[in-house]
């Protein structure tokens, strides 16, 4: 007769099999969240009859440890994701400003995260060089091959699912950049301003490139101005998590100023924690709390603050000034204003 397995430590001797066999293999920091990991694992096989769900689940945990595993080593440098289509030419005038992209964010200090494969992924890759460059490829049902630059990097994955290549393109994204693509650009520019209207992802500076003259992103937009926000399916802020721009340069220090001052955000509790770079004066802080009190929870608050009690176990910043909002987790696009409002302090 198979265990009942819980969660909570009520399971006699597999918690105790389990914690002998974490100590035999040693190493392990977080024991608790491992623990339930090797229980879900044990809970998974007692529920599933059949092989596919859980190939699934293994190969989805093995992507997501190798993902870990390859960008831990780099978590204090600022990262910028690059989108693009893989058809463009590299005469063609994007690829020449995909590439001058990549060298800027690289002499700027930031490395890249692209799909790994040709066209706009190429031409970043090619201008950051390949030891700031991390490829995150899908395998096709056709072949596709990294890119020259990044052949044998060992910052490249090769991913089976996209859903587990979407989470390593945005969780470790400090700034999303996008060119014009086909449906995958498209999918990839959704999914990320999807994120950010949700609140699913931090708030990141999220940039449409194109040429001077280009319109791809002018019709795009007037197409989500028109039909979406005219009909009330997003609202008039959703377009402040994004923003065009027609030059490389213009890209890089867009991303710079939105970390000029703000550094990250956290929640604790209910609480939403700005961390900053250099703290506010109590007269900012009264003005933002004015021009922004549509943020704020019935009767709530924003003050200046060191760490709360809860961030001292995370030595991470605990140096920095805070920004503490009772903030109301909806109105995201209005959160990004106040990014940049307290940036243009």
């Amino acid at each position: 007769m198979p265990v009942e397995l819980h969660f909570t430590r009520t399971n006699g001797r597999v918690d105790a099999a389990i914690d002998r066999l974490m100590e035999e293999v040693g190493g392990i920091v977080h024991t608790d969240i491992v623990r339930e990991i090797i229980l879900a694992g044990l809970k998974a096989g007692q529920e599933n009859g059949g092989r596919a769900d859980l190939k699934l689940m293994n190969s989805s945990m093995k992507e997501m440890r190798f993902t870990a595993k390859v960008f831990g080593p780099y978590r204090d440098v600022r990262k910028v994701t690059v989108f693009g289509s893989a058809r463009t030419r590299q005469d063609a005038p994007l690829y020449k400003m995909a590439t001058n992209l990549g060298k800027k964010l690289a002499d700027a200090g930031f490395m890249v995260i692209t799909g790994g494969g040709p066209g706009i992924m190429q031409a970043v890759n090619e201008g950051a060089g390949p030891e700031h460059s991390f490829g995150v490829n899908i395998r096709l049902p056709f072949e596709q091959m990294p890119n020259p630059v990044l052949m044998g990097n060992p910052r490249h994955i090769s991913y089976k699912y996209f859903f587990n290549r979407k989470v390593a393109f945005l969780k470790e994204a400090d700034a999303v950049v996008l060119f014009p693509g086909g449906f995958g650009t498209l999918d990839e520019a959704m999914e990320s301003v999807t994120l950010l209207q949700t609140g699913k992802r931090y708030p990141i500076p999220l940039l449409l490139v194109d040429t001077p003259r280009g319109t791809y992103w002018e019709r795009l937009l007037g197409f989500l101005e028109n039909e979406l926000a005219g009909r009330g399916y997003i609202s008039a802020d959703d377009f402040s998590l994004m923003e065009r721009v027609r030059r490389p340069e213009d890209a890089v220090a867009r991303i710079r100023h939105f970390y000029s001052r703000y550094h990250s955000v956290r929640y604790v509790g209910d609480l939403l924690v700005i961390r900053m770079r250099s703290a506010l004066e109590k007269k900012d802080v009264d003005r933002l709390k004015k021009e922004f009190a549509d943020l704020l929870v019935a009767g709530g608050d924003m003050r200046l603050s060191g760490p709360l009690d809860e961030e001292m176990s995370e030595p991470e910043g605990v140096e920095l000034p805070r920004l503490v909002i009772d903030f109301n987790k909806r109105d995201f696009g209005r959160l990004h204003q106040l990014v940049d409002a307290i940036n243009a302090f």
